[in-house]
């Protein structure tokens, strides 16, 4: 099976891509990364191109399972996670939050949301490491 995982460069993209490694490391599964459009702040709309998704992979220290980079440009992140997930059949879809104020954790963004009310298998949810 497979563990996908959303991924921009930021503090909750890493986050969530080395909970993913982790995880299919110690289960045994490959991991897909699904590398979206985000807002680079010195050249606006971007996508981390694959050597950028690896380097992030190798600051994992041990092991890693085998990774493939999906990348997408153009359609809003959680239904391209949404899509990778049912297309690949994932056991477990992983997702980065940024850190919010106690009020704003009574609020999912609209990604986040909407991936974990509409994946047919579990989604981990994981904190910003910065």
């Amino acid at each position: 099976m497979t563990v996908v995982v959303g991924y921009s460069p930021s503090g909750q993209g890493r986050a969530a891509l080395h909970a993913a490694i982790r995880h299919a490391v110690r289960v045994g599964e490959d991991v897909v990364v699904a590398s979206h459009l985000y807002n680079d702040p010195d050249s606006g709309p971007a996508v981390a191109s694959e050597q950028v998704v690896l380097k992030d992979c190798r600051s994992v220290e041990g092991a890693l399972p085998e990774i493939t980079v999906r990348s997408c440009d153009q359609r809003d992140v959680g239904e391209f996670l949404l899509d990778l997930a049912g297309e690949l059949d994932a056991s477990l879809v992983v997702i980065g939050l940024r850190r919010k104020s106690p009020i704003g954790k009574l609020n999912l963004g609209a990604s986040a949301r909407r991936v974990v009310l509409g994946a047919a298998c579990p989604v981990l949810a994981v904190k910003d490491e910065s």
